[in-house]
């Protein structure tokens, strides 16, 4: 790495000639080399605003969090008296899919199929399996992601062709697979 050294004076001169002819990219302006930059009136009369300090949080009392979703779980976006009714069984899919053994490269195109084709026939409520994953041996440097179907699924179903057409995912009750799948409510067909 080269190391930094102080400029002559005739260096200097020259250095500033130069800098006084460049443009910034952007349109911003640029402060002058070696000259003091004043503060604007406003930054003068406004003091800075304090630093967000952090609560006090005392040994023994219990820590101030949030209440997350579950990362099958995304934000209600259906009437919450018939999600109600889908989160406890009480409302049968009208189609399903069961996606075991596929591998992630099959599973993707067979369930845009499916879900396409029950949103064109006016299907809301479709179930997919994805199954709950099988524990392998994990003796290896990578560690493998236990139910990688079970885990891209409600991606797939949230993004590219079917996010349009999704308009709310959730893991099943325990009559329709539990943990092993999910309930899709699709939207209305225009």
């Amino acid at each position: 790495m080269a190391r930094r050294r102080t400029l002559h004076p005739e260096e200097q001169d020259l250095w500033h000639a130069v800098a006084r002819t460049a443009r910034p990219l952007h349109g911003a302006s640029v402060p002058r080399l070696h000259q003091p930059v004043a503060p604007s009136l406003a930054q003068r009369l406004d003091p800075p605003a304090p630093n967000p300090t952090l609560p006090v949080f005392r040994l023994g009392e219990k820590a101030r969090t949030q209440a997350l979703p579950a990362p099958t779980q995304s934000p209600l976006q259906m009437d919450a008296k018939a999600f109600g009714r889908m989160t406890r069984g009480k409302l049968a899919p009208k189609a399903r899919i069961d996606l075991h053994g596929l591998t992630l490269a099959e599973a993707h195109p067979d369930l845009i199929h499916f879900i396409r084709n029950a949103h064109a026939h006016g299907l809301r409520l479709v179930l997919v399996i994805t199954g709950k994953g099988k524990v392998r041996d994990d003796s290896g440097p990578i560690p493998q992601r236990i139910g990688a179907l079970r885990h891209q699924v409600p991606h797939w179903l949230r993004t590219g062709p079917l996010g349009p057409i999704v308009l709310q995912v959730t893991e099943a009750h325990l009559r329709h697979g539990g943990t092993g799948a999910f309930y899709v409510y699709l939207r209305r067909g225009r």
